[in-house]
């Protein structure tokens, strides 16, 4: 491909605002107490030892239980013609002021396999509130039921609608953005490029959060972080690759409908923040996504987390590296959607690590962080079993020991911010350092 021989021509071109550190010498404290809760509760089980309903329902429950899902002025539904049938839509709103907002259509995670509405209604509800715009997720068709061009085919229309009927909704349809995590990345990245070549409409954005965008090759990422205990191993790869593998061998996987980095032109394409993660396996595919972008000179706000794991965006209430970033992106829609130049920056994030850490003071940071982070999954999981089996009986019970609990979360709250301690610098294109607002 064109691009690739241009990077192999000139490698210190692509390299220019990569992250000083790709991955720190440990998770980042709350990353390590979470995946230590996470690895417990899965035990010695493979993905492939579950059903797909099975996971489905236990990647949703994890989502809906550790996703903080703040109050938004309203979420409604709705259906639409899709090239496959009708796409589901769950839209957004925050306080009306009687202007049309900008709107913010979201692509859910999930190896392309696993994911729905659910799964991105944390994520959804924060960035609404953060960017005061109107989001949209969607639902789009999903393998092994479908192949991969068909919930590329469901993004890009649902695009196409936000755009054409977006003004009955309240929206400004000259301030678009899109966005997605992971395999939602990848459809983000298929359909910001898909769109331009098509004429469709213009993009102010595109977020692509740990980004899928190559389905070829792996990078040493993989090597380095596919094997550890992490939400994305080796063996969970394998079983994606697995069921994908109907779709792998009829499709042509080098087109860049469906490895985006594929593309040898990526000029005029919409300004992107991307976020990357230490320690994930795909890591190097997103910074190389970033790299290329920039090559073309399309404005890239990096965000790299190298503390993080595959899929932290998800977990904003045992998370102040997913609740820096939610933030950092509500940040950059509100930006664009006033006007403002894209920033073209790279930003590493990671916990502030003590001068002089002593052992018993490093000790009591550990201690006290995994019993903060079990306390709150435990309560959360509590009440998100109970909203399923009762919904009424959560809203009868939270009115009932909600003042008598005020203190214990008044006191929980101070602890959690006492041991928040995240740092982020700039480091291109000057070193400066930035605000942090977990």
């Amino acid at each position: 491909m064109k691009n690739n021989e241009e990077q192999e021509k000139d490698p210190e071109r692509y390299a220019i605002g990569m992250p000083r550190v790709l991955r720190a010498h440990q998770p980042d404290r709350e990353a390590r107490a979470f995946l230590r809760l996470a690895n417990l509760s899965m035990g010695l089980r493979a993905a492939e030892d579950y059903s797909l309903h099975r996971l489905r329902q236990g990647w949703r429950l994890t989502a809906l239980a550790l996703g903080r899902r703040p109050r938004v002025e309203s979420v409604t539904e709705q259906l639409i013609d899709g090239p496959g049938g009708a796409i589901a839509l769950r839209i957004f709103k925050p306080e009306d002021d009687g202007q049309p907002k900008p709107a913010f259509m979201w692509f859910f995670g999930g190896g392309f396999i696993i994911g729905d509405l659910d799964t991105a209604d944390g994520i959804c509800r924060s960035i609404t509130l953060g960017a005061n715009c109107i989001v949209i997720a969607v639902r789009y068709r999903l393998a092994p039921e479908h192949d991969l061009s068909a919930g590329r085919a469901d993004a890009l229309a649902a695009l196409e609608w936000m755009a054409s009927n977006g003004a009955g909704l309240g929206i400004d349809t000259t301030r678009l953005a899109i966005g997605g995590d992971s395999a939602g990345g990848n459809l983000c990245a298929a359909v910001a490029q898909e769109s331009l070549r098509r004429g469709g409409p213009e993009l102010s954005l595109q977020v692509l959060v740990y980004p899928a965008t190559e389905l070829i090759e792996r990078f040493p990422s993989y090597a380095q972080n596919a094997f550890g205990r992490t939400m994305l191993t080796d063996h969970a790869m394998q079983w994606i690759e697995r069921t994908l593998a109907p779709s792998f061998a009829t499709l042509d996987l080098f087109d860049p409908w469906y490895s985006p980095r594929r593309n040898p032109d990526m000029r005029g394409l919409a300004p992107a923040v991307l976020v990357s993660a230490g320690f994930d396996p795909i890591r190097d595919d997103g910074l190389d996504y970033a790299a290329r972008l920039r090559a073309a000179d399309v404005p890239v706000q990096l965000l790299h987390y190298r503390g993080q794991f595959h899929g932290f965006l998800n977990f904003d209430s045992v998370n102040c590296a997913s609740r820096d970033a939610l933030h950092r992106i509500g940040d950059a829609l509100t930006n664009v959607f006033a006007q403002q130049p894209a920033a073209n920056r790279t930003i590493e994030i990671a916990d502030r690590g003590r001068r002089k850490p002593s052992r018993l003071r490093t000790t009591a940071d550990e201690v006290a962080t995994s019993t903060l982070t079990t306390w709150v999954v435990t309560e959360r999981w509590g009440i998100a079993l109970l909203r399923l089996l009762s919904p009424k009986a959560v809203s009868v019970c939270r009115l009932l020991i909600r003042p008598w609990l005020l203190p214990t979360v008044m006191m929980r709250r101070k602890a959690i911010s006492g041991l928040d301690r995240l740092a982020a610098r700039q480091t291109y294109p000057s070193e400066k350092n930035c605000t942090v607002n977990p």
